[in-house]
């Protein structure tokens, strides 16, 4: 009802006045005065990496304060298994001074990855091993919005009693850049008005962005952007289609393009496009510098954290075909009326994806929002395509979309039925952003039957599903 009212009624750390003036300070009054014209014009905050901020983190139904508390014993290898189980809030996870080793993911088992943190969204669950020493370790989950903390304590049993928590040093938020604003999919037409932003300013002002974009590490420059931008209209404050003129009419051509690649091309084409979960700092920001972009989450430098394309199946997937089509699933968005889409529809008025039992397929998750989104399927696991050979990719049950990135995975879709596939973020789900996969069987030559959208009210979905 709030974030209805207002897409930024949560949004309580905006910047000020004097963070305006530390920018005219390191970058220059030109560079300052064309990025803030350009926010304002969106209409968005650098700042809102959280739909919804200000919550008592918990874990395992504990405060901070109440101090959740795992005993072991000298000489223990303890399996601790990390469930994101929040509504809406993304973690970076640590425990200071004691070493992870990652070895399931969404419930499967991958080849052992040592880390020193990683980056955990609503849904998805990792596995470690640890090796405790010390007496006592906290355990630290950040929101990523450094809102504040979910924090608990391992404990070795034959020692003295739990002090107190040591509530940490929260680490410097980022900001969003304009390659987390879904800016980077290149351009096309513009028949999609109500999936459009309001963009009227000169973009020749982006090479001024240049120390944003490589302070977040993006591979993608902002001179590759589609120019051609005047002339748009907006329709509200929509984050669905912010790179302007993408005609989705192209998607049928890209697909045939695809479709005609090699396995070991197309494996090439994904290692090309991966991104870094969260980046790593070479060096320490200072109090109160900046950092940029959603993916950076200011990891110290010599500490490892988890990417995606760390994982690896721990046996060799059966299924390594290549897929024999695509389907494209848009993520979007309307921030002023708070409505997210798949493929520029809410649930209501959505047509369900199809595909034939024991098809395999790709799935290629487009986000052309400034939210990232933890894309989840019932029913089936997705092997994600990190880079890793077909045989090594790892099983998810749900895939982080980073704002305005593309992610790939593919399915062999061999479980009859309907299933859900929806972002697991409850506001984004219960406001549209969700759709079913039908796997039907069909004689050969056939395609499943269309089915009509489904008649539901919103009440009803989001009932039916709540046990999800």
């Amino acid at each position: 009802k709030n974030l209805k009212k207002s897409a930024e009624y949560y949004q309580n750390r905006r910047e000020t006045v004097s963070d305006v003036l530390k920018q005219v300070k390191t970058q220059g009054l030109k560079a300052t005065w064309q990025d803030r014209s350009m926010w304002n014009q969106m209409r968005m905050l650098k700042t809102d990496m959280s739909d919804v901020t200000g919550y008592t983190f918990l874990v395992n139904g504990k405060r901070p304060q109440q101090n959740w508390t795992g005993n072991f014993k000298a000489g223990d290898k303890v399996r601790l298994r990390f469930i994101n189980a929040s509504a809406m809030s993304f973690f970076d996870v640590r425990i200071p001074n004691l070493k992870m080793t990652v070895v399931s993911a969404d419930g499967q088992p991958v080849k052992p990855v040592a880390i020193d943190e990683f980056r955990i969204g609503t849904a998805e669950t990792y596995d470690v091993i640890v090796e405790p020493k010390q007496p006592n370790y906290q355990i630290e989950a950040e929101s990523i919005d450094r809102s504040g903390f979910a924090i608990g304590t391992l404990h070795n049993e034959n020692t003295h009693a739990v002090g107190p928590v040591q509530m940490p040093t929260p680490r410097p938020r980022a900001l969003l850049t304009m390659d987390d604003m879904g800016m980077s999919h290149g351009g096309g037409s513009n028949e999609h008005a109500g999936h459009q932003m309001n963009m009227q300013h000169d973009m020749s002002a982006m090479p001024e962005m240049k120390k944003e974009t490589t302070q977040a590490n993006h591979d993608h420059t902002m001179m590759k952007m589609d120019h051609d931008m005047k002339n748009m209209s907006s329709d509200g404050h929509d984050h669905s289609m912010m790179h302007m003129t993408h005609d989705m009419s192209a998607m049928s051509e890209m697909n045939h393009d695809m479709q005609a690649m090699s396995a070991s091309e197309h494996d090439h084409a994904m290692m090309n496009m991966n991104y870094e979960m969260p980046a790593q700092s070479e060096n320490k920001p200072k109090k109160d510098e900046p950092v940029y972009g959603w993916a950076n989450a200011s990891t110290p430098a010599g500490m490892k954290a988890l990417q995606y394309s760390d994982l690896q199946s721990l046996t060799p997937q059966p299924d390594t075909r290549a897929p024999e089509r695509e389907l494209v699933i848009r993520l979007g968005g309307n921030m002023e009326r708070y409505i997210w889409t798949i493929n520029g529809k809410k649930f209501s008025d959505t047509t369900p994806l199809q595909v034939k039992y024991g098809e395999r397929i790709r799935l290629k998750f487009v986000n052309d929002s400034m939210m990232a989104h933890p894309m989840h399927l019932h029913g089936m696991f997705m092997q994600l395509e990190n880079g890793q050979q077909a045989k090594n990719l790892p099983n998810k049950h749900t895939i982080i979309v980073p704002p305005g990135k593309t992610v790939t995975a593919l399915l062999t879709a061999d479980a009859l039925g309907e299933w859900a596939i929806h972002c697991h973020l409850l506001y984004h789900m219960s406001t549209g952003m969700m759709n079913k996969l039908i796997v039907a069987q069909v004689n050969d030559g056939q395609q499943p039957a269309q089915s009509q959208p489904t008649v539901q009210s919103e009440n009803e979905k989001g009932a039916s599903h709540a046990h999800h």
